[in-house]
């Protein structure tokens, strides 16, 4: 069973910057694509971005929203993804979830993940 861990959020002015990550146990890491998700008070979870696993050479993608801002990179030495926020707008203001899905490609869609962490607060304030 895999188990996803995310911390790093908080609380940040607008223009600021946070790094989230995400601890992945319990499976082979580099066999899985990983992603990040939000959701804000009153919407649906959307995709922000994912990086493949290592068949596809550490792929990236982004939400349209966030590109040139957040960057997502893995370390799988330690097991870890992180989500690089910078540029922060208050509409960015969200709970992260951090997901796991095993396979290749790059994967954007929710249905595409097998596992799923708890979740991080991101607050930016205006």
């Amino acid at each position: 069973q895999v188990q996803l861990v995310e911390s790093g959020g908080g609380l940040v002015q607008a223009g600021g910057s946070l790094k989230l990550s995400c601890a992945f146990s319990g499976r082979t890491f580099r066999s899985y694509a990983m992603g990040w998700f939000r959701q804000a008070p009153g919407k649906e979870r959307e995709f922000v971005a994912t990086i493949s696993a290592i068949w596809n050479a550490d792929s990236t993608s982004y939400a349209d929203s966030v590109k040139g801002r957040f960057t997502i990179s893995r370390d799988n030495a330690k097991n870890k993804i992180y989500l690089q926020m910078n540029s922060l707008k208050p509409e960015d203001t969200a709970v992260y979830y951090c997901a796991a899905g095993f396979g290749t490609g790059v994967k954007g869609e929710e249905a595409m993940y097998d596992y799923w962490g708890q979740g991080t607060q991101v607050t930016v304030s205006s």
